[in-house]
């Protein structure tokens, strides 16, 4: 039986800060120039073309301002806080990865030491988030906040800070990993090291913890989902600004109301008739101006209301033509992001099975971020557990069912406790491993 075992000393040390083998990379005026290059102008982009709220702020940088890493980063960012349909690409997938999780503990340990245990780690899952303020924090406000700087700059990173009396984890205070290089050792070995006031600080440290998305070979530091669409964007937005300008030059279909001059009667002089044909086409405009918008005109035979406007054919292929060409762009850029268009609201024709199919395949590549995100927590969690004196571990696992599969999962369910059954009336197997499968199949 597991029992407590003696507070073991803190393990958060500080380091000693070293320069040694340090290189910051920093962009020269030719290396600006290529990254404008590749990244299709979009160093100038201003707010106002990109359908941000205030017109004329733009993201620009200098040579020798900004360094290589955070470049991208800072373009990422801004992408993702000017841009519809890029916004909702992030916000799906760190929704989606951010499902509802927990932590386990071990099977074999006494029931009242497992309540303790789990009453330490719902604790310290409370005080995680950085911020004070939050009265509603927890797992339900750090995942979400971990996994949108994940998939927007590539990488999440961050120190644990413990209490005074080196007894809990007091929070996990994120940082922002666009001050993160990595750097070549003497020993041969990459290391990061991040930007402060005081000069370049070494992270080989145990309180620091990195997570990388889609880890370059090279350094190890991750890349952003939105790495592959800059450009598509680009033209995205411009062909949303063309459309805009067309629309306002061609204008819009108005009523033309045209008025035929009454007949000019006998012996009427031509004062009276120019005074006569004034009023009744006075009368007519004022009649047309006071009709509600439920209401009919009512006229004798010489008034002719018609539409004037934009011929209607070509304004419908205009805009059939444009539609096209930006349906084009808006699957690019969620192929870039490995989304289908359903999944952010766009609804191009998929029949149900195809659409749970590509679900399917989008919730595969969930889970596969998921269990490096378990290792983070787990991390932490474990932690908690040695400074609280408890001697086991315990494990973090994320919740990815949904109700449209309830039937399916309980078919599939129904078939691994049959198998177990079979196996253990065989027996292959013995009843407290029995056990302690079947309670997995069914949590």
């Amino acid at each position: 039986m597991s029992k407590k075992r003696e507070r073991p000393s803190p393990i958060i040390e500080e380091t000693q800060k070293t320069n040694a083998g340090i290189i910051e990379p920093r962009l020269e005026a030719s290396n600006l120039k290529h990254e404008r290059t590749a990244l299709g102008s979009l160093g100038s982009f201003r707010r106002s073309a990109l359908g941000g709220a205030n017109s004329g702020s733009s993201l620009t940088w200098r040579a020798g301002e900004i360094s290589a890493r955070e470049l991208p980063i800072r373009l990422y960012r801004f992408l993702k806080e000017s841009i519809p349909v890029v916004s909702s690409c992030i916000w799906t997938w760190s929704r989606l990865s951010a499902a509802p999780a927990a932590y386990r503990l071990p099977d074999d340990i006494d029931p009242r030491v497992a309540k303790s245990a789990q009453r330490a780690l719902d604790n310290m899952s409370q005080r995680l988030l950085p911020f004070s303020f939050r009265r509603t924090g927890g797992l339900c406000a750090f995942l979400p906040m971990m996994f949108d700087g994940l998939f927007t700059d590539g990488a999440f990173a961050g120190f644990v800070e413990l209490s005074a009396d080196r007894s809990q984890i007091a929070r996990f205070a994120p940082i922002d990993v666009s001050s993160i290089h990595a750097i070549s050792k003497r020993d041969g070995q990459v290391g990061l090291v991040m930007d402060s006031e005081g000069g370049m600080v070494d992270l080989s440290r145990p309180d620091f913890h990195y997570f990388a998305l889609n880890t370059d070979p090279m350094t190890g530091l991750g890349r952003s989902i939105l790495s592959s669409i800059p450009f598509v964007t680009y033209v995205e937005r411009q062909l949303v600004d063309d459309m805009r300008r067309a629309s306002h030059n061609s204008g819009f279909h108005r009523l033309h109301v045209t008025v035929r001059p009454p007949e000019r009667q006998p012996g009427e002089t031509d004062t009276d008739y120019t005074d006569r044909a004034n009023e009744y086409f006075d009368s007519t405009a004022r009649m047309i101006r006071q009709t509600g918008v439920d209401d009919n005109p009512v006229t004798w035979d010489d008034i002719k209301i018609e539409y004037i406007g934009p011929s209607q054919g070509r304004s419908s292929s205009n805009a059939e033509s444009w539609f096209i060409k930006h349906r084009a762009m808006i699957e690019e850029i969620c192929a870039g992001a490995n989304l289908a268009p359903f999944l952010l609201g766009y609804s191009f024709g998929a029949t149900e099975t195809w659409s749970s199919f590509k679900y399917d395949l989008v919730r595969r590549q969930v889970e596969t971020i998921q269990q490096e995100a378990a290792r983070l927590m787990e991390w932490l969690g474990n932690l908690e557990l040695a400074l609280a004196g408890f001697d086991f571990s315990c494990t973090f696992a994320f919740d990815n069912r949904i109700s449209h599969q309830a039937t399916e999962r309980s078919q599939i369910r129904s078939a691994e406790i049959d198998g177990l059954v079979k196996l253990f009336d065989a027996g292959l197997i013995e009843k407290d491993e029995a056990s302690v499968v079947a309670r997995r199949a069914l949590s």
